[in-house]
């Protein structure tokens, strides 16, 4: 119903750690005011404001029917790693003060170098900064990059995206890192044993777990952890 817009929309901001302030400035309006005056029902959305609000990650579908986009679309979400739970997802579209993450290619040129700075860009995601920071990502130390094989399904998926934390190298947290082994890029559970060496796990059953022992420790690189997991972007 109509009446109970303002409610879904103020769900939505919570959903994308976005208080009323960041919505009103990320969407590119002069004060908070109209937006407040929206969230409490004085006010009628305007057609202008909910499509900057949708450029942030908010979804327009949802607020205006009751209904969850994923149940139409069910490629367009976005979930943690370490445990599954929904977070916001990242807009194609630029808007003000939003964080470009850039999305890499890299299937063909997995082994071709260390950097994926290097790597063709496929698309680029805009984040507001305190979505980020609610994902504990900083601004220039994260990527994107493309799932490639059934190894990790369950938790990655053919075809699926991951946030790349490019800060976090330490495999004491334990967690699916994206590794660089003997020149392949490779995306693995981690668990650092007893006298350094990492034993890598898929969370495929049909693969079997595989060991690096300490001698052959400089033929890793342990590029990041994947934080969020991002389905099909068109």
């Amino acid at each position: 119903m109509v009446e109970e817009i303002p409610s879904r929309l103020r769900e939505e901001l919570n959903r994308l750690n976005l208080s009323m302030a960041a919505a009103a400035r990320n969407a590119g309006e002069s004060s908070s005011q109209r937006l407040k005056d929206v969230l409490s029902g004085r006010q009628k959305c305007p057609v202008d404001l909910l499509a900057r609000l949708e450029s942030l990650g908010v979804d327009i579908f949802y607020v205006l029917t009751g209904r969850l986009h994923a149940e139409t679309e069910p490629e367009a979400s976005a979930f943690r790693v370490e445990d599954g739970s929904p977070v916001g997802l990242g807009s194609q579209t630029p808007s003000a003060d939003a964080v470009p993450v850039a999305m890499y290619d890299i299937e063909a040129a997995a082994g071709a170098g260390r950097s994926l700075e290097a790597e063709p860009i496929k698309t680029t995601l805009y984040f507001p900064p305190e979505q980020l920071s609610a994902l504990g990502l900083s601004p220039g130390r994260v990527a994107g990059v493309q799932v490639r094989g059934d190894s990790m399904e369950g938790t990655l998926e053919d075809g699926d995206w991951t946030l790349v934390d490019l800060g976090n190298t330490d495999p004491r947290q334990e967690g699916v890192f994206l590794l660089l082994i003997s020149g392949e890029r490779r995306i693995k559970r981690v668990q650092r044993l007893a006298g350094g060496a990492l034993y890598l796990i898929s969370d495929n059953e049909h693969y079997q777990p595989e060991m690096i022992p300490p001698e052959r420790m400089r033929e890793v690189e342990i590029l990041g952890r994947c934080e969020v997991r991002i389905g099909r972007i068109s």
